[in-house]
């Protein structure tokens, strides 16, 4: 059996974005996304949220490349040198784990989580902007916080083999083997979820193609999807004036996204493979 989660992720960060994701849930394949908590369009992704009960809703952990929720002094460890935001990219964060006070971690976590389910919206898992939450330090205190939150699952972001992905794209090679190489904290990452006793996948696919992704490396990362229950994470949206000042490096591509995801020719695919699409409020 191969069952299948597609996440989109960034939902909040902008209207168009938004307006994306709903598109993909309700004319094609998105089950669940995955909320960012302080950011432009928030009030309006709780609003759509809320229209759309079909759709699964987690939250967007973000702690690197953001705003927290919670007031800075509160959280200094989390913090880059302006002293107001979290470090802005994740190879100034990767260093950063074991400079982390785990407490603050679990404060700023609970307190995305709380913001999200304080407007009415049921947060039904967890995974993090840029899958910070891969590195142990920071697994520990996130589980924390979704159980003390009442969260029931949590993304596992481990990508299986390439799937003859490198085939189509050789020019992937050297994210592939960044991606590769934090399959070290794999086998301790389920260990902390499990011991949490929270949920998640057999992995998830499509973060080498991040960025990359067009309707051919969708369908050899689909018809190559192993047998279990997977993720595949995906970042639809809208290349507009919003987009371009939020400081993503995804821009055409979530258009891209967004247009493999509402494709009769990818349902098809999906079905002819046998995949039954689930959402995370499905994860047993």
């Amino acid at each position: 059996m191969r069952r299948l989660i597609i996440n989109a992720d960034d939902l909040g960060l902008t209207s168009g974005v938004n307006r994306a994701i709903m598109e993909g849930h309700q004319q094609g394949l998105i089950t669940s996304a995955t909320l960012m908590a302080n950011t432009q369009a928030f009030d309006e992704a709780i609003a759509l949220a809320k229209k759309t009960p079909t759709l699964a809703i987690g939250c967007h952990v973000v702690l690197v490349d953001g705003i927290p929720v919670t007031a800075p002094a509160r959280i200094p460890s989390l913090l880059g040198r302006d002293g107001s935001r979290f470090r802005g990219k994740l190879a100034e964060f990767a260093p950063a784990p074991s400079k982390l006070d785990p407490a603050q971690v679990e404060e700023e976590t609970a307190a995305q989580i709380r913001k999200i389910q304080a407007s009415g919206v049921k947060v039904s898992h967890l995974d993090s902007h840029k899958h910070s939450h891969v590195f142990p330090a920071v697994t520990a205190p996130v589980l924390r916080a979704a159980r003390a939150c009442g969260i029931a699952a949590i993304r596992n972001p481990f990508e299986p083999a390439a799937f003859g992905l490198l085939k189509h794209r050789p020019a992937l090679w050297k994210r592939y083997f960044q991606v590769r190489t934090l399959h070290l904290l794999a086998s301790r990452f389920r260990r902390q979820v499990e011991a949490a006793g929270l949920r998640t996948t057999d992995g998830t696919i499509g973060i080498v193609a991040t960025g990359s992704l067009d309707q051919d490396l969708f369908e050899s990362l689909i018809g190559n999807l192993p047998q279990g229950t997977w993720e595949f994470v995906c970042h639809p949206g809208y290349n507009d004036a919003q987009l371009q000042g939020a400081g993503t490096r995804l821009l055409e591509s979530r258009v891209r996204e967004l247009e493999i995801l509402t494709s009769p020719r990818s349902r098809t695919l999906l079905e002819r493979c046998g995949i039954e699409l689930i959402s995370y409020r499905d994860l047993r």
